[in-house]
């Protein structure tokens, strides 16, 4: 490497950890930044290249040359790639660091033609949108326990679409502007174009209307995140919606068949249902894949004793129109996964929940060489978000076996600025995540699913606690006793530490983010049973957990508790 510099006629400053003082301490710091064990241990200009082998495949590919050159012949310190959750709040951070940072976001409108504003998945058709339209079904179910409460009303209740998504969609315009508003005030600049990589260090920008601009940069950070997938079958884009277009759709989708059993799936199905929808979903194999599956089979029931049918074990093989209209009439023919029956049925929409892809194709990371998995479009990243071409990273999304939640993209792009451009260590931790399904019963859970539990550390030596109970809300209204859930696993041979929680319930979101701090500061069951709970409230069943799986005595509950 020493050879390559000199013939370059680069000067180049030589640490020989060995021959100083505090090597040692010199080394540490430097495995904590870079994740490398081996020597020699390469920057240029302030980017981490790797080892000697990196630094002769950058010298072949011409990056070496390209990071050779000083910053400042760039237009940027940074560019930001996708205007969501985690490339707003890493752009922001890196413009309060004091760089001089672009945002590139560009929706490509979905098949149905559904566009929208800054702001990405969550605040446009994801999170923001979805709970919301959770809380319209909520308030239906409240208006009928109301009645119970001595609530009198005699006209008939019906829910108006059109006024639920045009509230809906003007609160989103309100936060669109937001977001435009704070880059303006930390003086981001903000390209409502398609970005795409069309050499080292230099993106190609293209609006609406085709005009291309190029800009360079220093370092780029794409969070370009993912997008509903198509079955890839007759009629799919032609006829189906999305969960892009559902949160906007101007009409009500009136007897509406879901396909997926994805959260998105179940949330959205849920939605509908509560509405007083007739609502099916369609399940090609077991409901929220990855969620503890008793959690998920629970959450599927309650959808089912509430009116949403469930047709398992099938997938459509043929999405066909009938009838034009807002909403229009479509068949759906679909077979069965274990034999070769088929099923038809007449639906007025049909929704697509199936997963996503990442947005990582077609924007030019060949040209660079940056890595993607083929397969799923993710981008492999070391525990610096950093990808196989040092001056790119990647959050939120799109990166490979991390998690797909809005709040960890924010915190992954935020802590990326700081380490880049602040001087900090401080990485993004991707463990105990706390989520929530806002399915008409919500689902919260952090940690690990029982059987994840049982995959790492071997059933023998965990302890579940669990137990029906029943919110006071719900007795006076007459609801089901035995339907709320709450259970946590534990790790036997480490002070029965709480690896994994779930709470089925009204309001999990907000048991479970408390209970979520609880476990970054090493939660065990002898904490919570010394923890006094609130009365009368859901969390506090956390506080009295006394069954354990393993003893098989009845958790069901006879009373009022």
């Amino acid at each position: 490497v020493k050879e390559l510099f000199s013939s370059l006629g680069v000067q180049c400053n030589i640490l020989e950890l060995d021959q100083v003082d505090d090597g040692a301490n010199v080394q540490e710091v430097l495995s904590e930044i870079t994740n490398q064990r081996t020597v020699p241990n390469i920057f240029v200009n302030k980017v981490h290249m790797g080892g000697c082998d990196r630094t002769f495949q950058a010298h072949q590919s011409g990056l070496l040359q390209k990071l050779l050159q000083e910053d400042s012949t760039y237009d940027y310190d940074l560019i930001v790639i996708g205007g969501g959750s985690g490339g707003l709040a890493c752009a922001q951070e890196a413009a309060i660091l004091g760089k001089k940072v672009m945002v590139l976001d560009f929706v490509v409108p979905s098949p149905q033609g559904t566009s929208w504003g800054l702001g990405g998945t969550c605040v446009n058709v994801g999170c923001v949108p979805k709970k919301l339209m959770h809380q319209a079904a909520l308030l239906g179910q409240a208006l009928n326990d109301s009645r119970k409460f001595g609530w009198e009303y005699g006209q008939q209740v019906k829910h108006n679409w059109e006024t639920m998504t045009e509230a809906i969609q003007n609160h989103i315009s309100s936060l669109n502007w937001g977001h435009r508003l704070s880059l303006r005030e930390k003086s981001v600049d903000y390209v409502n174009s398609y970005g795409e990589f069309v050499e080292h260090h230099r993106i190609k920008a293209t609006n609406r209307k085709g005009q291309e601009t190029s800009y360079t940069a220093a370092k780029f950070v794409i969070a370009t995140g993912k997008r509903p997938r198509y079955l890839g079958i007759q009629g799919d884009k032609e006829y189906c919606i999305t969960s892009d277009d559902l949160f906007s759709l101007p009409y009500c989708p009136g007897k509406t068949l879901v396909v997926g059993a994805s959260y998105v799936a179940l949330e959205c199905a849920g939605v509908l249902n509560g509405l007083g929808l007739d609502v099916t979903v369609m399940v090609r194999s077991v409901l929220l894949r990855g969620f503890d599956q008793e959690m998920a089979e629970r959450v599927g029931s309650y959808m089912e004793q509430h009116g949403v049918k469930f047709l398992r074990k099938f997938i459509p093989v043929m999405v066909q129109q009938l009838e034009k209209g807002s909403p229009g009439k479509l068949k759906v023919v679909a077979k069965s996964t274990k034999g070769p029956e088929t099923i038809e049925g007449v639906y007025n929409t049909v929704l697509l929940a199936i997963g996503r892809d990442s947005c990582t194709r077609k924007m030019g990371l060949d040209k660079i060489g940056v890595k993607i998995n083929k397969k799923t479009g993710k981008i492999p990243v070391n525990d610096v978000e950093q990808t196989n071409v040092p001056y790119v990273y990647a959050v939120g999304d799109i990166l490979e076996g991390k998690l797909e939640l809005t709040p960890v993209a924010i915190q992954a792009g935020k802590l990326l600025a700081r380490r880049l451009f602040g001087g900090s260590l401080e990485k993004c931790e991707y463990i105990n995540v706390p989520t929530t399904v806002f399915t008409p019963l919500e689902y919260g859970c952090c940690g690990l699913s029982e059987e994840k539990a049982i995959e790492v550390y071997k059933k023998e030596n965990l302890e579940v606690y669990h137990t029906f109970f029943w919110p006071l809300e719900w007795t006076v209204a007459g609801r089901d006793n035995n339907t709320c859930y709450a259970k946590i696993i534990c790790n036997k041979f480490d002070n029965y530490r709480v690896i994994g929680f779930h709470v089925l319930g009204p309001n999990a979101g907000e048991v479970t983010q408390g209970f979520a701090a609880a476990m970054k500061c090493g939660l065990t069951k002898q904490l919570l049973d010394d923890t006094i709970g609130i009365h009368p409230t859901c969390g506090e069943v956390f506080t009295t957990l006394e069954i354990t799986k393993s003893s098989g005595l009845d958790i069901t509950q006879k009373g009022c508790g």
